[in-house]
């Protein structure tokens, strides 16, 4: 479990039976090396007790929404920042049921919700609870929403009744967290680069041809890149959004200075090119404002296709190639064509005049198109871009490994 040394867990126990898996869980991150944080929710103390979490992971432990000890900081915030990662075992169907809702009336639940950090969680309830439908719908939320699932699995209850349910063995957790780890250093050898947002086209020092691109999905790819490991540059045309630290921002504000830019911060294992690049820019740029006219007569001039020339670089191709295709009408024909005639690996479209999951949109409906015809098209539906984001980088990580 070498991949665990130094990590930082924030480990979130509920009031369940199964808390006293939890025990010989926490021993089992600290022997690799992990270290722990843990969460004890009220419930939770009625199966273990902070000192005896205490004594395994030889750190804090943190019940209290509101502390006088911890007056200085606020926890929800600190302990969210802290984590490299957040495991929640047992997850109870009343933690699910919270965490689905957005219910932040504790701690554990008011840390989740300030985070932006990978969360595991590990079901344990009784059959019954589990199958309900209820507990299927927040299921179904939580990883629309991105969460991560370690078991429940099949048998004996402590109830007396057989079934679905059981909070998965101590070792498989650790092996799961172990595993995504793993992954993540195997993803920081990868090279990432994506282009975001529309571009300026001068006409003169004060107007411009532009488009109603937000950037909005470019940079959710990028920051989803990032968070699962990738070295990400995000070479960016004019837009008002924020990016983390950790992703190499290039800001850019016509196509030829994008052309430029991505030349420059080429090779990259993958290229993701999702700015609405103008077509046309203005072949000769007027020096000084245009004073008002009856008419004005403009000559237009072809710009680069970015994504055609990255696509048939022999040298400088990366292993994979993805372009955008934002239509208005004939969206699978459309796309289609353009994938084969950019010679890219996926074209991934989406109808820019449903309003609903348009430019400006936080939401999005795509569908993912395939060169290689062994794979089927994906249509990924209506969701919110940041989880569009990592539905596509998760088969983008399938793909290079």
């Amino acid at each position: 479990m070498k991949n665990l040394l130094d990590k930082k867990i924030l480990f979130i126990i509920c009031g369940g039976i199964s808390a006293y898996k939890s025990l010989e869980t926490i021993r089992l991150f600290k022997k690799s090396g992990a270290v722990i944080k843990t969460i004890l929710t009220e419930s939770a103390k009625e199966f273990v007790t902070p000192l005896s979490i205490t004594a395994l992971s030889q750190g804090k432990v943190y019940s209290k929404l509101f502390s006088v000890e911890n007056e200085n900081e606020m926890d929800h915030i600190s302990l969210s920042r802290w984590a490299d990662v957040i495991v929640i075992a047992p997850a109870t169907a009343n933690t699910i049921s919270k965490l689905a809702q957005g219910t932040t009336d504790d701690l554990a639940s008011t840390v989740v919700l300030a985070s932006d950090k990978n969360i595991y969680l590990a079901p344990a309830m009784n059959v019954r609870m589990w199958e309900h439908q209820t507990t299927k719908k927040n299921l179904k939320q939580l990883k629309d929403f991105g969460y991560k699932l370690i078991g429940p699995e099949i048998g004996d209850m402590a109830c007396g009744e057989y079934g679905e349910g059981k909070m998965s063995d101590p070792i498989k957790i650790v092996e799961e967290i172990n595993q995504y780890f793993l992954n993540k250093k195997r993803n920081k050898n990868f090279k990432a680069l994506v282009t975001a947002g529309p571009t300026n086209e001068y006409i003169d020092p004060v107007r411009f041809i532009t488009n109603k691109s937000s950037g909005k999905q470019g940079y959710e790819i990028a920051k989803s890149l990032s968070k699962k490991g990738f070295d990400t540059t995000l070479i960016s045309g004019p837009t008002n959004l924020e990016i983390t630290d950790d992703i190499n921002l290039v800001k850019v504000e016509t196509a030829d200075e994008m052309f430029l830019a991505t030349q420059k911060h080429l090779p990259a294992d993958i290229a993701i090119f999702s700015a609405a690049v103008a077509d046309f820019k203005i072949k000769k740029k007027y020096q000084n404002k245009i004073k008002k006219k009856e008419t004005l007569n403009l000559d237009f001039e072809k710009n680069i296709d970015i994504l055609n020339y990255v696509s048939n670089h022999n040298s400088m191709r990366p292993s994979l190639v993805i372009g955008f295709a934002a239509e208005t009408n004939n969206h699978e024909k459309n796309a289609e064509e353009k994938l084969n005639k950019k010679n890219c690996d996926w074209i991934i479209s989406n109808d820019v005049s449903n309003k609903n999951i348009g430019f400006n949109s936080d939401f999005n409906e795509v569908t993912i198109h395939y060169k290689n015809k062994k794979i089927n098209n994906e249509k990924l539906s209506y969701k919110k871009k940041s989880e569009i984001s990592d539905e596509i980088v998760d088969r983008v990580i399938d793909q290079l490994n």
